[in-house]
């Protein structure tokens, strides 16, 4: 029996943690040139402060993406916010402060845009991440027409959203076919199943389709398995080359 598709207000095109590698990842300054390149999807990776904050960063730990050290988790958002997280980038994004998820949907409601926010706990703390970022973005998102779709990697964050805010959409993250992935999406009565592109077959698409999910890929860089992934009938490119892609271009 083929399952009713779950209702899909998104952008097929999402800029992958604001403009991909052309800015300094998660920052609002990446959000910014996405936006510019004509994105109006953006995902990016969200987590806890020691005292509680919803901030963005994708590494437990500071030192890639930022003047800081340690685990990020372990410091709470006064220290936080003080760090560069530009300059590792380029000398034209020194100084870029790192992002909360409250500055970030300030900037998606005043603008119109969407957001996939993934769950990135600090390792310990996956259902403690997953219900406040979901009570968050509720709250944050509370009377907006779209809500922001949530994801993540690990079924203990969405068990997490799911009590907290059962009416926002969340998305099973997947980087293989491990056995019960299907029967963890249904349980987690998730929306979409967002799997690195190569797994996508046409009968996997079918296969998730049937189930009333939409399948997303993360993160397509080049034209060909963009367009093999448009063929199979896919419901979501995640990039980071909002340069190359054209977001409104027809499908």
């Amino acid at each position: 029996m083929i399952a009713p598709m779950t209702p899909w207000p998104y952008p097929f095109w999402i800029a992958h943690r604001g403009a991909g590698k052309l800015a300094p990842e998660n920052t609002l300054a990446a959000f910014r040139l996405g936006a510019q390149h004509g994105y109006r999807m953006f995902e990016c990776d969200a987590k806890l402060s020691a005292d509680g904050t919803v901030f963005l960063l994708h590494d437990a730990t500071l030192e890639r993406t930022s003047s800081g050290h340690g685990v990020a988790g372990a410091l709470p958002w006064s220290v936080l916010s003080q760090l560069d997280a530009g300059g590792w980038h380029s000398r034209a994004y020194a100084g870029e402060p790192p992002c909360s998820l409250a500055a970030l949907a300030a900037f998606c409601l005043g603008n119109g845009h969407h957001l996939n926010i993934e769950i990135k706990p600090t390792p310990g703390t996956e259902r403690e991440t997953g219900e406040v970022v979901a009570r968050e973005a509720a709250r944050l998102w509370a009377e907006a027409a779209v809500a922001p779709l949530l994801s993540s990697f690990q079924p203990d964050a969405l068990a997490g959203a799911l009590a907290r805010a059962p009416a926002l959409p969340r998305g099973l993250l997947l980087e293989a076919w491990w056995d019960g992935w299907l029967e963890a999406a249904r349980a987690l009565r998730c929306s979409a199943v967002i799997a690195h592109y190569p797994m996508w077959d046409a009968a996997r698409v079918a296969e998730v389709h049937a189930q009333g999910l939409r399948a997303l890929s993360y993160t397509v860089n080049d034209e060909w398995p963009a367009a093999h992934l448009q063929a199979l009938g896919t419901d979501g490119i995640i990039t980071d080359r909002v340069d190359l892609f054209a977001p409104h271009a027809p499908r």
